[in-house]
């Protein structure tokens, strides 16, 4: 079983061959072996093609001739989309940034604007009074810029 491979590929070494060959005649279960692999080489044989297929003259030229004449794809095609599509979804999308940008304008409006916390702490240099400290002079402040 170890050379029956390179038995049936034609291999074998020539006194490996002579072995093996003894060894068949006595075996009768190798023998049924060798015989099943010769069927089953022959059967793989009927799958190769007769001859190698050539293509008619002249395909190579015409292959080349439509590849350079046709124009590349757009990049939305990948996903699909025609150009209707495309142009209807892109408007959409156009439309909606204009709506929501505009929402967002005219409630921006009631926004209360002043100065925030970090440029009130920033501008508190020293206590505004002598006794108190920065600390609690700046918790005054904040708590006066909330009301």
């Amino acid at each position: 079983m170890e050379d029956l491979e390179d038995y049936l590929s034609g291999s074998l070494e020539p006194a490996g061959l002579r072995e093996f060959e003894a060894h068949l005649e006595t075996c009768p279960a190798c023998r049924e072996e060798v015989g099943a692999m010769h069927d089953f080489s022959g059967m793989f044989g009927v799958l190769k093609p007769a001859e190698a297929v050539q293509p008619p003259p002249g395909f190579y030229a015409r292959v080349v001739e439509r590849v350079v004449q046709s124009k590349p794809a757009p990049w939305y095609a990948v996903l699909g989309w025609d150009t209707v599509f495309s142009r209807r979804l892109v408007f959409a999308s156009l439309v909606m940034m204009a709506v929501m940008g505009s929402y967002l304008v005219t409630r921006e409006a009631g926004v209360p604007v002043g100065p925030s916390p970090e440029a009130i702490m920033a501008q508190q240099n020293a206590p505004a009074f002598e006794t108190a400290r920065a600390e609690d002079n700046m918790l005054v402040t904040l708590t006066a810029y909330e009301q």
